[in-house]
């Protein structure tokens, strides 16, 4: 049976909102970021069916936990409060690209004149796939001790929260597959979408962890590591597959494109935009303005492998290099400022503005060459072209 739906006066977004809201939870106070207008090129009516589709996916997700319990306890109503208060905060206040990416990939694959029932198929599958970057944004916070994330404190930094975050990273993953089910268990594509969604989970958690390896290394300084294709293996197992894969994926098993070499030549074209996509995080991790990216840079105090610490390593001369050695990897105000000095006299900005460039016309020029019937190469040049030169 499909998601059960609420009455639309129960649940409104609103999108001229003052910023935040109040909400109690367990006699605590959790600020929650208000709907806010998405600056994104998707047309207004998608985004405002996307985001009124939401609320009718939470209480989806709610009931179906209570009814799941129902046999054992029925006094769960805390943690099914905790659990609608997560979704509500942790899951739709992102850009949503990759959730809106899988209805306008099949819009471009079969066209948008589709009936009532495939289009909250559709909006679901988005939902699915924006709960699960929830999900590996919730755990990756408690990983790197974020302070900030879209412009709101992390949820660990919540009152009561901490460390039980991790928690609720795993129900927020949970909630993926239980939403696959309640929204496709009786279609044809659905084992598919089973299989490619706990794949993609592997392929994150195995770049997480080249990721992590390097953050708790306990000898800073040590950049043995540090190497370029070290680099790029972690970033594309952790971001480029669930990031831009995953959502045209999606789209083109529920179109019926089941074929795994068409699948290897897509992912072959949109790992390279997450690639870049990566990049570009990491550049704005240091350079970008927080008020903007609404996320307070940390990398340089994490000792993350970027692209910025990587090219430096490249290029600095031996004092430069010593002085990162000193200075890299130690949460300590003056010494970023060090590491961003020595960024700055190495003209990593210009660097990373040609590199960009070149790298947006490389594979602009791949999707030209791009020529498989069926599935339109504008699906890859649109995802190109929001990414490119990005502030947020």
């Amino acid at each position: 049976m499909f998601i059960q739906y609420l009455s639309k006066s129960s649940y409104l977004f609103s999108r001229n909102l003052v910023r935040f809201y109040c909400k109690t939870f367990n006699d605590q106070t959790i600020f929650k970021p208000t709907f806010g207008v998405v600056t994104m090129s998707y047309s207004d009516d998608l985004k405002t069916k996307f985001n009124n589709h939401f609320p009718y996916v939470v209480q989806s997700l709610v009931e179906h936990s209570e009814k799941s319990a129902s046999s054992i306890s029925t006094n769960i109503k805390w943690a099914l409060d905790r659990l609608k208060t997560s979704l509500e905060y942790n899951v739709p206040f992102g850009k949503q690209t990759r959730g809106l990416t899988v209805v306008k990939s099949y819009y471009a694959i079969c066209g948008e004149n589709i009936s009532p029932d495939l289009e909250r198929t559709l909006l679901s599958l988005g939902w699915a796939v924006e709960l699960l970057q929830a999900s590996f944004l919730v755990a990756d916070d408690v990983m790197d001790q974020s302070k900030t994330r879209r412009g709101n404190l992390c949820w660990y930094k919540q009152p009561q929260i901490g460390l039980s975050a991790i928690n609720d990273a795993f129900l927020l993953e949970s909630c993926v597959f239980t939403l696959l089910k309640l929204s496709s268990k009786d279609q044809s594509f659905y084992l598919s979408l089973v299989d490619l969604f706990h794949s993609t989970i592997l392929h994150t958690q195995i770049g997480q962890t080249l990721d992590t390896a390097i953050t708790s290394n306990e000898n800073r300084g040590d950049f043995a590591m540090f190497t370029e294709k070290y680099y790029m293996d972690t970033i594309t197992y952790k971001t480029s597959f669930y990031s831009f894969y995953l959502p045209v994926s999606v789209a083109m098993y529920v179109a019926g494109y089941n074929d795994e070499i068409l699948h290897g030549k897509v992912s072959d074209i949109l790992v390279k935009i997450g690639q870049m996509f990566q990049i570009q995080d990491d550049y704005l991790d240091c350079f970008g303005d927080a008020e903007v990216t609404g996320k307070i840079g940390t990398d340089i105090e994490e000792n993350k492998c970027t692209w910025l610490i990587v090219q430096a390593l490249k290029v600095a001369k031996e004092e430069d290099v010593n002085k990162l050695k000193a200075n890299y990897g130690r949460d300590d105000a003056d010494m970023v400022q060090i590491v961003k000095s020595i960024y700055a006299n190495l003209e990593l900005d210009a660097v990373y503005r040609q590199f960009e460039k070149e790298t947006y016309e490389k594979i602009m020029c791949d999707i030209s060459e791009f020529k498989e019937e069926g599935i339109p190469a504008s699906i890859f040049s649109g995802l190109l072209e929001k990414i490119y030169q990005r502030k947020k």
